[in-house]
């Protein structure tokens, strides 16, 4: 496994590889099942696997919540060995943003409800570093979550628009055996949290609509940010131990 800690250094290494088809999995790190069952689809469906880990500031409207983010890369490094991937990306802010955020992408649609409107900048930060990503790795296929639904939705509405060769493929949302979303933010959850957080996927799938959803969650002593319904899905984030969670259901199949 290559590890690359700065951007010139991959571009240089990404100009030697011809003839084979690339799979590209972006992450914050503090990986889980859910990241790894990424990685095995990427690995599966393509000749060479990369990943990035890089915890994006520019995506972050809150800076208590960028500086608890869990970053445990040497395990992390561990389990991508483990997956056999073979390339990681590891840069620096200073390296993807040399200039600090002089330009930004911006959506007119898809970034006014839910998290465009409770968590500014959110999505802008995450459309323009994953910009960034794609263009360095210049993948054939890139995997992401459908527990970051409107994250992945407004990913692949940009990449239709800026005309980016890449095919964004949608992979369904890995859970614990409780029905809790794997995520990165659980580890910040004590046990009886982590248990009660289970509480979002039951509300979801077992509410007849959206205020039933939310009286459900509050009434189970969480923060709810908000309960929606779009494209389809039944969507939720809420807080439980100042630890802000989000996820979804589809409505075909509550």
């Amino acid at each position: 496994m290559r590890i690359w800690k700065t951007t010139a250094e991959w571009i240089a290494h990404r100009r030697t590889i011809e003839g084979q088809s690339i799979g590209f999995v972006p992450t914050m790190g503090a990986l889980h099942r859910g990241h790894a069952s990424l990685v095995d689809r990427c690995r599966a469906e393509n000749q060479i696997a990369v990943v990035s880990i890089f915890v994006n500031p520019s995506q972050f409207n809150d800076p208590k919540d960028l500086n608890r983010y869990p970053r445990p890369l040497e395990e992390d490094l561990a389990l991508l060995d483990r997956l056999r991937v073979d390339d990681v990306l590891l840069p620096e802010a200073s390296d993807l943003y040399p200039h600090r955020y002089r330009f930004r992408i911006e959506a007119d649609c898809l970034t006014q409800v839910m998290e465009g409107t409770h968590r500014p900048g959110f999505l802008q930060g995450v459309m323009t570093i994953v910009m960034k990503l794609l263009n360095l790795v210049r993948a054939d296929r890139a995997y992401f979550g459908e527990k970051d639904y409107q994250q992945l939705r407004t990913i692949a509405a940009m990449v239709e628009e800026f005309f980016v060769p890449t095919e964004i493929v949608e992979c369904a949302t890995l859970r614990e055996p409780s029905g809790l979303a794997e995520s990165s933010r659980n580890a910040l959850l004590s046990p009886a949290a982590r248990q009660k957080a289970a509480c979002i996927s039951h509300a979801l799938t077992t509410s007849a609509d959206p205020p039933q959803a939310r009286s459900l969650l509050e009434a189970e002593g969480f923060q709810v940010d908000y309960v929606e319904d779009h494209w389809g899905r039944r969507f939720a984030a809420a807080f439980l131990e100042s630890v802000r969670l989000i996820d979804n259901v589809s409505l075909e199949h509550k």
